[in-house]
């Protein structure tokens, strides 16, 4: 599954794993927002690595949580939905709107072999000071450079370079953005 080739989602394994990391995101979900150490001490076993202040808001899910990588000073607002059948690997400095979606999993074209839980699965990797509108969906193999805007609503079916505005469904640049610019906040009519 992680080198990216095709295999049986349905395996027994698999699917203990994907009912361990369910039970444990469950137990996420149902914590008071007040409850700060135990949701810290959860996010611990759910994802394989990230650095320090790490903050994810409830709901959150993810199907293996040990495929993922979180760099320093990451921020997830509510319902972040990561499929990490392949690596998801996030830099520092990451914000990310709410309903934000990666997905990692690839499915056949054949509806035979879809049938029969053939899968497979491509890495997603962004970059250090990432952000990322509401509702973005970013789907299996996509890079995306340091320092990108992802426009609310975007679905990101390609990779992109760094410093840019990418927006729109299928994303593509709207602008470059310089590296050195102390506030990239983008004004509300770029982003149409």
């Amino acid at each position: 599954m992680l080198a990216g080739e095709r295999y049986d989602a349905m395996h027994p394994e698999l699917i203990s794993r994907l009912e361990h990391t369910r039970e444990k995101i469950w137990e996420y979900n149902s914590l008071r927002p007040s409850q700060k150490e135990e949701r810290d001490a959860l996010i611990d076993e759910i994802i394989g690595r990230h650095g320090e202040h790490c903050h994810i808001n409830q709901p959150f899910r993810c199907d293996y949580g040990d495929n993922i990588s979180l760099g320093e000073n990451f921020f997830a607002n509510f319902n972040l939905t990561i499929l990490d059948e392949a690596p998801v690997t996030i830099g520092d400095n990451a914000f990310i709107g709410p309903n934000v979606s990666l997905y990692t999993a690839c499915h056949p074209l054949e509806a035979d072999e879809r049938n029969r839980c053939v899968e497979w699965a491509e890495p997603i990797t962004i970059g250090n000071n990432v952000w990322m509108g509401g509702n973005v969906t970013i789907l299996p193999g996509v890079s995306i450079g340091d320092n990108v805007v992802i426009g609310a609503g975007s679905v990101v079916t390609k990779s992109f370079p760094g410093n840019c505005l990418i927006a729109g469904n299928p994303a593509r640049v709207i602008r470059h953005i310089s590296p050195s610019a102390p506030d990239c906040a983008v004004p509300p009519e770029e982003m149409a």
